[in-house]
């Protein structure tokens, strides 16, 4: 998925150019957004050019063989794969708890999914594989790779809150990958609950429920009392039996990497869900740009397994590297040919990298001729896991604005080691931590050092805490405040030369050092600086409302009459969403 920013780099246009013409086809997107190939093709195309999305090295190759037409007595049922979507704290992992029996939600910081998660569930018709998607913004990238891999949606909406933000982009993804959506009506046993309000709200959005004559089915359910879960297990079942889903075990497995982190102790650890074939212990396999051979792997239960078939979850030990999330997995015939697509792959990729690098460089240098230096907030981050990281990394980006940008000089997975902190105290940079730690060696060195180590949770205190940095880097904005009326009602002559005119104030009050503004038969004819404010003969700071004084303005002549406005000017703290992108 390209960003609005690499676009217009490859097409040498300036981002905002291209940020107007996704604004005409409807879609609102910052300079970090990641864009679908359709939509980034039409704005393409706008430009004069045809936009060709290439696979990595040997991946298409890998992929047909892989997608062979299997003779009919080969291919075998599979479970589905559902993903569980929706808005953030709509109750998805605790329906899943539900469904598995499980507490998950426990244990997840504020009870917000931040990882995918993936189980297999045993119903009355059958094993079904659940996905679970983190619902909070940032984790759009995750999401949209949800959709990708599933077969059905259970899209969950809670009956108090109803339809919200991340409920549509949820359809959206669903809809785009042309996957059955099965809404789940959560949180039926709170009071307040209106689950019509809630088929009406998403009729709206195309979603017409059966009991209406619509082909979308509706189930109310409650997680919490366990209200209607074998209903909604027995749609899934139901829906999977329409699909007709089937694979053939006998082949080399291929499937995709849903999650990667880097284990203290086991080293580097993939999420695969297999979507075809079989993968077994021993398997020489390429993931993107990495390559290994399965050492180990594990169920969702956290039994070690030798095999795993179509539509399993499972976690994957023996690889060389930490894939991204999203990374398309195959097996391959031995050891030497993983390596080879591999070294390959990492070749391309840096090369590619580099191109970019200079490339971005000229074009950022063109635009920048004459705009003010944008101030940098520079950042270490390390977090858990891959796909957490790229959704870091792009919500961060995305706050910058023309006057101050978040710069992440490095981002990896795992502990903060010594490395990371010589890197921020070089770069005079912050070192962000997502559910991860840093080691004591590194913590020393980064007392001693004076840099600043922060630790986060919950992904909305990273972002809220960057955010309030970055307001910190703008220049404040000024403002003028009227303070107070006045009028001139008599001049006094001074000796030296000038005139002092005796004021009455109409409303609010005068302060010395202020701004008056004088109008003068209803147009503005002076402003200037108050040079001096007295009351009777003696020296006053200000004059409240209804009292008489002296005021004499530097360069200005006054007449009877003149009506005085008196301004001070404030300095206010600005917010990001007041600085232009």
């Amino acid at each position: 998925m390209i960003t609005v920013r690499e676009l217009a780099e490859k097409m040498e246009v300036k981002p905002n150019d291209v940020i107007k013409k996704l604004m005409g086809l409807g879609i609102f997107a910052t300079i970090n957004q990641r864009l679908d190939q359709e939509a980034a093709s039409i704005v393409a195309g706008d430009f004069g050019y045809d936009l060709k999305v290439v696979a990595m090295y040997k991946e298409e190759e890998l992929q047909i063989s892989g997608g062979q037409k299997e003779s009919p007595e080969k291919l075998k049922p599979r479970p589905p794969i559902v993903t569980v979507m929706g808005h953030v704290d709509h109750g998805k992992t605790s329906l899943l708890d539900a469904i598995r029996q499980s507490r998950v939600a426990e244990g997840e910081s504020g009870g917000i999914t931040q990882h995918i998660g993936a189980y297999q569930v045993k119903t009355a018709k059958g094993l079904v594989t659940f996905l679970d998607t983190p619902g909070h913004e940032a984790f759009t990238a995750m999401r949209a790779r949800g959709a990708r891999v599933t077969d059905i949606v259970i899209l969950v909406v809670s009956a108090v809150d109803g339809v919200m933000p991340q409920t549509i982009e949820a359809i959206d993804h669903a809809k785009a990958a042309g996957v059955p959506i099965i809404v789940a009506v959560n949180k039926i046993d709170l009071p307040g609950a209106d689950p019509q309000k809630i088929r009406t709200a998403l009729a709206n959005h195309g979603l017409q429920p059966e009991e209406w004559g619509g082909k979308t089915i509706f189930q109310d359910v409650s997680a919490k009392k366990r209200i209607n879960l074998d209903k909604l297990l027995e749609m899934v079942g139901l829906q999977a039996e329409i699909l007709e889903l089937k694979a053939n075990p006998e082949r080399p497995g291929h499937g995709i990497v849903l999650e990667a982190r880097l284990d203290p102790k086991r080293g580097s650890v993939a999420t695969l869900l297999v979507q075809g074939g079989s993968v077994k212990v021993g398997d020489a396999f390429v993931a993107g740009l990495c390559h290994g051979k399965i050492k180990a792997l594990v169920d969702d239960n956290g039994q070690r397994v030798q095999t795993a078939g179509p539509s399993a979850p499972v976690e994957l030990m023996g690889i060389m590297g930490t894939p991204q999330a999203g990374d398309i997995f195959s097996v391959v015939s031995d050891d030497r040919q993983a390596r080879d697509i591999a070294e390959k792959r990492q070749l391309l990729n840096r090369e590619q990298q580099l191109a970019h690098q200079r490339h971005m460089t000229l074009v950022g240098l063109k635009s920048q001729i004459g705009g003010p230096a944008a101030k940098d907030l520079n950042i270490v981050l390390k977090a858990d896991v891959q796909g957490s990281l790229q959704a870091l990394r792009d919500s961060l980006e995305g706050l910058s604005t023309s006057e101050c940008r978040v710069r992440i000089i490095h981002s990896g997975i795992g502990n903060v080691n010594e490395s990371d902190v010589l890197l921020a105290s070089a770069s005079d940079a912050v070192t962000l931590l997502f559910r991860t730690e840093i080691e004591p060696r590194a913590q020393e060195l980064a007392t001693r050092d004076g840099v600043e180590v922060r630790k986060y949770q919950i992904i909305y205190d990273l972002i809220g805490d960057v955010k309030a940095a970055l307001e910190g880097l703008l220049e404040p904005e000024i403002v003028d405040v009227v303070i107070g009326k006045g009028e001139v009602r008599e001049l006094f002559p001074l000796k030296g030369g000038g005139k002092v005119a005796g004021c009455f104030i109409r409303e609010g009050k005068v302060v010395r050092g202020g701004l008056a503004k004088v109008t003068r038969n209803g147009a503005s004819v002076a402003e200037g600086k108050i040079g001096s404010l007295k009351r009777f003969k003696d020296d006053v700071k200000e004059v409240e409302k209804g009292l008489e004084c002296g005021i004499q303005v530097e360069g200005v002549d006054f007449q009877k009459g003149d009506q005085l406005e008196f301004v001070v000017k404030e300095s206010r703290t600005r917010r990001l969403s007041q600085s232009p992108q």
